[in-house]
């Protein structure tokens, strides 16, 4: 089976031939005849097998007729990444080469001179990340009445960056007649919701379960502490271990990327950093390095982990366990692509157990482990020893002061607002309430008893009596200050009856 029977147009079919492709994937072979024939497609496949083809192709084909005007461009694809939108052009220049095709790409981190001047010419093509068009958009440099295919790439990934508001907002600016292409690894509920608002009867693709990774990936966990130093020493000893051509080693933050990045480098590895606070340059040239073998190990945030297409990587490192299982999929998605073998292993610590379970869930399989599966009893002790995410506290519970056994007649929350030197009275049952309010006046006689044994520089002893008043009792937080009334409470406007004085026994 080759490319001939897909409807593509003679000159696509040249250049096909010329990049040397020789059969179509079973997206390419599903999706391209609906493309060409100005379908909506979704299209829903899992990484590394060859979605981009499936829309480059035919919109080769079909914008082979008519003409861009200036600001005015025909086709727009959106991407989630820098580094994607990039791949993505350069696929338009391999395949179009004898189109006389014009192709801008809109992205951050670079100047606006060059992407102006590309659009006042006029652009066939628009490769964009969403916030740079409209920032275009916004300064009146282009304009999006011309569109007449529309390619949405990646959107699960718009959905874990929120660009959905952003690709909203665009949807919404293009003509209600162009065509729209949806292409994503996972289908989401707010990415089918999109899909039902902006496609109009698409044809539905799925060419392989969702959320699942490529048989020919080997994956395995392995054991490692909580320490970070003692988690980087197991990193380097399985790298040591396996023979390793090329690897990616994902972390969930970009400050561990920079600090794995350091480590590796100290113990002599051939490694680069990849994350988002890089600026292109930088990103551009560290990826060009690792693809040409220049480095061998590239430390990277999520930015690496959707879309790239970098052929023959032949290991994946998790150094942190992702925190959205459908990361994990398009992590070790990076491995294994076009049919080749892969290997992707994944550092697991006592802590990660409740999200690994998420991720074997996800891909109904358990993940068999290097060096022996823990005990059902350390993955239990494990959960039960862990504190809440991030160290923070769950929401709705109570804060660390709050939290002391209730009804026990424990100090409450306005009882810790007391001034250091006071000691808080003794602790005593919650009297009975009723009705009437008794049970509030029981109280404040029982304060009224308690605190007449409190220190003289609380100002409450004057000549052998004790002024009493209920809100002078307990200071709140606005406690007088130094040179004002040592009244608290009313101030000024404290009943007669609240004054009376008592005789001190």
């Amino acid at each position: 089976m080759s490319f001939s029977h897909l409807g593509l147009s003679p000159k696509v079919l040249t250049a096909v031939t010329a990049a040397g492709f020789e059969t179509p994937t079973p997206i390419q072979d599903k999706a391209i005849p609906f493309v060409v024939a100005g379908r909506d497609v979704l299209g829903i496949a899992q990484t590394g097998t060859g979605k981009t083809a499936s829309f480059v192709l035919p919109m080769l084909t079909r914008l082979e007729r008519g003409r861009a005007r200036a600001r005015m461009p025909r086709s727009l694809i959106l991407e989630p990444t820098r580094e994607l939108a990039a791949q993505v052009a350069e696929h338009f220049e391999i395949l179009g080469k004898s189109h006389k095709l014009t192709v801008a790409l809109l992205i951050g981190g670079v100047s606006y001179d060059d992407q102006d001047r590309k659009l006042d010419r006029g652009a066939d093509v628009v490769i964009a990340t969403p916030g740079r068009l409209l920032d275009h958009f916004e300064r009146g440099k282009l304009l999006l009445n011309g569109i007449e295919i529309l390619v949405v790439d990646e959107a699960d990934r718009m959905l874990d960056m929120g660009f959905i508001p952003d690709i909203e907002r665009i949807c919404k600016k293009l003509p209600f007649t162009r065509q729209t292409l949806f292409f994503s690894a996972t289908m989401p509920a707010e990415i089918q919701r999109l899909a039902d608002n902006f496609l109009h009867q698409p044809e539905r693709i799925e060419v392989a379960p969702q959320a699942t990774a490529a048989a020919t990936i080997v994956q395995r966990l392995k054991k490692a502490p909580d320490d970070q130093a003692g988690k980087r020493e197991a990193l380097r000893a399985l790298m040591r271990e396996i023979d390793v051509k090329n690897a990616i080693i994902f972390c969930n933050r970009k400050k561990d990327v920079g600090i794995l990045y350091r480590s590796l480098q100290r113990h002599g590895f051939s490694v680069g950093a990849l994350h988002g606070d890089l600026d292109q340059h930088q990103r551009t040239a560290t990826l060009d390095a690792f693809r040409n073998g220049t480095i061998a190990f590239l430390a990277a945030s999520d930015v690496a982990a959707r879309g790239l297409d970098i052929p023959e990587v032949s290991h994946i490192f998790n150094y942190d366990v992702p925190i959205h299982p459908e990361d994990y999929i398009h992590r070790i998605g990076r491995t294994g692509r076009a049919g080749r073998e892969g290997f992707a292993a994944m550092l697991v610590t006592p802590k990660d157990f409740k999200a690994l379970k998420a991720i074997e869930k996800l891909l109904r399989q358990e993940i068999p482990w290097i060096d022996g599966a823990p005990s059902e009893a350390e993955q239990r002790e494990a959960s039960e020893s862990r504190p809440s995410e991030n160290g923070r506290h769950r929401r709705g519970g109570r804060s660390r002061r709050d939290k002391r056994p209730q009804g026990s007649g424990a100090p409450t929350n306005r009882e810790s607002h007391q001034p250091r030197h006071q000691k808080p009275s003794p602790q005593r049952s919650a009297p009975p309430q009723n009705g009437n309010g008794a049970g509030k006046r029981d109280e404040r006689r029982s304060d009224v008893r308690q605190d007449q044994h409190k220190p003289q520089h609380q100002g409450e002893r004057k000549g052998g009596h004790v002024v009493h008043g209920a809100p002078a009792e307990r200071p709140q937080g606005n406690a007088p200050q130094a040179g004002r009334s040592k009244q608290q409470g009313m101030g000024d406007h404290v009943p007669a009856f609240m004054m009376r004085p008592v005789r001190v026994t």
